[in-house]
């Protein structure tokens, strides 16, 4: 396994390193001189224009340029944003990244879940108006036009019921008088949700080692347990106002993001299980007098797991280029929309980290994948 992920790694290097020969020539050939950038902000004076022409090295030849940016990139120095000079594009990733992280993380563990239960059961009682009903409203759902989507999702809950707010981050008004920053509260919520999570992920694990009939007191104890924890957290800190008023925010993107993945999950978990359902082995297990939901969990659904966990994992590392749109609609301030804005007003030094941002992301989530389906499958072995 150690030899497996050292070689990956090292291919993880090397294409990142190809990806961002490419991203930063492709940048490097279009006409004109990123210097005249510089000089479009009235607020920089015309000796820190020359600072930072020199800084980007825009007088030496373009490998000489492409190494000093490898080598600062290592080191942490993704340079200055245009747009917010003299703000380091470092910190901007920082500030945007978990947001965006948040919103499709919790998304897709929503839709992997949902879908991959309901697509299970439906495949095991196939037939009958239900599957209909629910193989329809998984294609509708797959198959919706997204911008569509999320403005009507937008217009009933926020326009029509006027449950939760349309967008935004957080509604500044609430915030005049705040005494911590919203990223500091932001931060201390994606912390609270870990060990909420870790505790709710052990409590299940432990319920599957008991008897039965403790099984489903464990169970609930575990999402009680974490849940009254961070209610009083919340209370006791004083900050659970703030913390709301963010919570109110993601709602609406998260539960739009969740349906339309909802479909493609459901629908392929399905076709997976149907075609599962066609092996021998299934059909030995079921000679050899095994309940039907051992057959289902441990012999039909852990082996159509594979593509849906494949789908999954690509999903986590394409969401920060397949969530312009969703951030756009929601304004929410993302690494998705931060990309689109440095692309419209030309902050390359912002552009470039976003896009190795994406780079670094789709390689991690290809390695995640592959160390997944060690665990799932038991013909996959790594040496």
């Amino acid at each position: 396994m150690w030899r497996f992920l050292g070689r990956r790694f090292v291919q993880m290097l090397i294409t990142l390193l190809l990806f961002q020969a490419v991203t930063y020539f492709l940048i490097d050939a279009q006409p004109g001189d990123i210097a005249d950038l510089l000089t479009l902000d009235p607020n920089i004076p015309p000796a820190e224009r020359e600072r930072l022409r020199a800084q980007l090295g825009l007088d030496r030849p373009p490998a000489e340029r492409f190494i000093t940016y490898i080598g600062n990139f290592y080191r942490g120095n993704l340079g200055v944003s245009f747009q917010e000079y003299p703000r380091p594009v470092i910190d901007i990733i920082k500030e945007r990244l978990p947001r965006t992280v948040v919103l499709f993380l919790t998304a897709s563990i929503l839709s992997f879940w949902t879908g991959f239960v309901t697509g299970k059961i439906l495949a095991w009682r196939r037939g009958g108006w239900i599957e209909y009903a629910s193989t329809i409203t998984g294609v509708t759902l797959y198959t919706v036009f997204t911008p569509w989507f999320a403005l009507m999702m937008i217009w009933l809950f926020a326009v029509a019921l006027n449950w939760l707010p349309a967008g935004k981050f957080l509604d500044p008004l609430k915030w005049l008088d705040a005494p911590i920053s919203a990223n500091a509260v932001f931060a201390r919520m994606i912390w609270s949700s870990f060990f909420a999570l870790v505790i709710v992920f052990v409590g299940f694990w432990f319920s599957n080692r008991v008897p039965r009939r403790q099984r489903l007191v464990l169970r609930a104890a575990s999402l009680l347990v974490p849940l009254v924890g961070m209610l009083l957290y919340w209370r006791l800190s004083g900050l659970g106002f703030y913390a709301w008023d963010i919570a109110r925010h993601l709602i609406l993107p998260v539960l739009t993001v969740t349906l339309i993945a909802y479909g493609g999950t459901m629908l392929l978990t399905r076709t997976s299980m149907l075609e599962t359902l066609r092996e021998d082995y299934v059909l030995t297990a079921r000679a050899k007098g095994l309940p039907d939901k051992v057959v289902r969990d441990k012999h039909v659904a852990r082996n159509a797991l594979l593509p849906v966990w494949t789908g999954l994992v690509f999903s986590l590392g394409n969401s920060v280029s397949g969530g312009i749109i969703t951030e756009t609609i929601f304004s929410w301030p993302g690494i998705g929309l931060t990309l689109l804005n440095s692309a419209l007003v030309a902050d390359i030094p912002v552009a470039m980290g976003t896009l190795t941002v994406v780079g670094v992301m789709t390689l991690i989530s290809h390695l995640i994948a592959d160390i997944g389906y060690a665990f799932l499958d038991p013909r996959i072995r790594y040496h």
